[in-house]
Parts: C-alpha cells; sequence; structure tokens
C-alpha cells in the first residue's frame, strides 16, 4: 500500500487528520533541510511536501519566491538533489511520506523514465505539478500508476465544472485550493469555499486536503471540520526565514529547529 493511503486509513481510524507541511527545499541549506524535516515529524507532522526550488513559480506567493530564490542562490539545487534529501531524511529515519511538489520543466529535463526511477529509489509516494493540467498529464500519470506514486491533483474554486472530472482521477488525496491566486498567508478565504469543499467531497473517491493560505491554528481547526488533511507552507516557510540566523549558526541551529518544531505542534490538532 501507498504510505499516503496508509496514512490516511491510520487517521481516519482515529479520528484525526492529516497536518501536511510544505518546505522548500535547500532554505537554508539541503543538510539542514534534513533537519527540518525529521524536527517536522517529531512534531506532529503525518505527510511533507518537499518543494523543489523554481526560478518562475507561478502558484507561489512571496514568501515561497524568496525562499526559492536563498535556495537557488546557495546552490542550483534540482530535483536529484531535493531527492537525496529525501534519501537521507529516510536513513535518519524518518517514516512519514514525502510528495514531490516541483513544476514540470524540471521533470521533463531529467526525462520521465529516470524521474519516476528516482522517485521510487528515493523513496517518494506522491506528486503534485501545479503546471500540468489533467488534459495534458497521460503520459506521467501513466508512469505514475505503475510506480505505485499518487499523482495529486490541485482543484480550485474556479475549476467549476472540472471539479468532478479532476476528482474522479485522483490518487492520494485531492489538493483543494482555499482561495484564489498563489500561496500565502491570509486572514479570509474564498466567499464559496465550504460549498467547494462540499462540491469535492462528493465527486472524490479519494480523502480531501486543503490548502493556500493556512497559516494557524484556529484555521487548522476549521478546516479539518471538513477536510481529511491540512496543508501548511508559507506560515512555516516565513518561520524558517525568521531563525535563518539560529540555523546558519552552528551553536544556534538546535534551538532554530526547535521554534519550528514548536510552530509545527502548534498547528497539530489531536
Amino acid at each position: 500500500m501507498n504510505l499516503i493511503d496508509a496514512t490516511f486509513a491510520r487517521l481516519k481510524e482515529e479520528g484525526g487528520t492529516a497536518l501536511i507541511p510544505f518546505l522548500t527545499i535547500g532554505d537554508p541549506d539541503l543538510d539542514t533541510s534534513v533537519q527540518i524535516i525529521q524536527k517536522l515529524e517529531q512534531s506532529g507532522a503525518d505527510m511533507i511536501e518537499l518543494g523543489v526550488p523554481y526560478s518562475d513559480p507561478l502558484a507561489d506567493g512571496p514568501v515561497i519566491q524568496r525562499a526559492s530564490e536563498r535556495a537557488l542562490a546557495a546552490k542550483q539545487i534540482s530535483v536529484q538533489n531535493v531527492l537525496d534529501v529525501a534519501e537521507k531524511a529516510r536513513q535518519a529515519g524518518v517514516k512519514l511520506p514525502f510528495i514531490l511538489f516541483t513544476y514540470f520543466n524540471p521533470v521533463l529535463q531529467l526525462g520521465l523514465e529516470r524521474f519516476f526511477e528516482l522517485c521510487l529509489d528515493k523513496g517518494i509516494s506522491g506528486l503534485i505539478i501545479p503546471d500540468l493540467p489533467i488534459e495534458e498529464d497521460g503520459d506521467l500519470r501513466e508512469m505514475a500508476e505503475e510506480a505505485n506514486i499518487h499523482l495529486i491533483p490541485l482543484v480550485a474554486p474556479t475549476s467549476k465544472e472540472r471539479v468532478a472530472r479532476i476528482a474522479a482521477k485522483a490518487r492520494g488525496f485531492v489538493y483543494c485550493v482555499s482561495s484564489l491566486g498563489v500561496t500565502g498567508m491570509r486572514a479570509d478565504f474564498h466567499a464559496g469555499i465550504d460549498e467547494f469543499l462540499t462540491d469535492v467531497r462528493k465527486s472524490a473517491q479519494v480523502p480531501i486536503a486543503v490548502g493556500f493560505g493556512i497559516s494557524n491554528r484556529e484555521q487548522v481547526e476549521r478546516f479539518s471540520k471538513q477536510c481529511d488533511g491540512v496543508i501548511v507552507g508559507s506560515a512555516i516557510v516565513r518561520k524558517i526565514e525568521e531563525v535563518l540566523p539560529k540555523l546558519q549558526n552552528e551553536a544556534e541551529r538546535e534551538a532554530g529547529l526547535e521554534e519550528i518544531g514548536q510552530f509545527v505542534s502548534n498547528l497539530k490538532i489531536g
């Protein structure tokens, strides 16, 4: 069984909701990313999105854009580098599912066959490719199915008549976009968010998770009542940005990691 499926099944039995943090790998460096992943698991994360830094991130707001810029300035980080971080985290004892978040061009540059060989070898359970529409994902979807790696679709309130078609093809979970526009912390969400989530739930045969703009415990609790998982990205990436001086100082690194862990622990419901 795919680790994502197993995790959702366990949480369903426990009456819990998956907490799914997003990280920009390589911010501030690859070795520290491994340590952050370890800390997130210890702090209650159920799955982790491993973000590949990208120079033109269409779906990402300013916080994640800055993280990508820092990572790419320090080192030209590739999909291979991010997958190596996943492998090192596994070697360090991390057990939770890894979901690779990347735009399609780096996958194409690597080549689909090599890409899936690496994903299998490094222990990736899911893929999110935000700029690959369902109408154009046939070859990649087929290879993902063969590898038992879930291709997780994003569906937005603007998807409307496409919701049922996207949800029907989903594997792992459906990533429901809570707000219009790019990622980032928000006080308010799309006015029809509750109706939208209900519609996705009706169409999906897999769990649903919500992301984009979720940044505090109150919001996690609010969406936990409707969804099987809650994705938190910009708020965690911003916390990493806040403690960068500590992460980059060996004497203070553990204190910086602890601050990140405490922030994530406070988001965990149950």
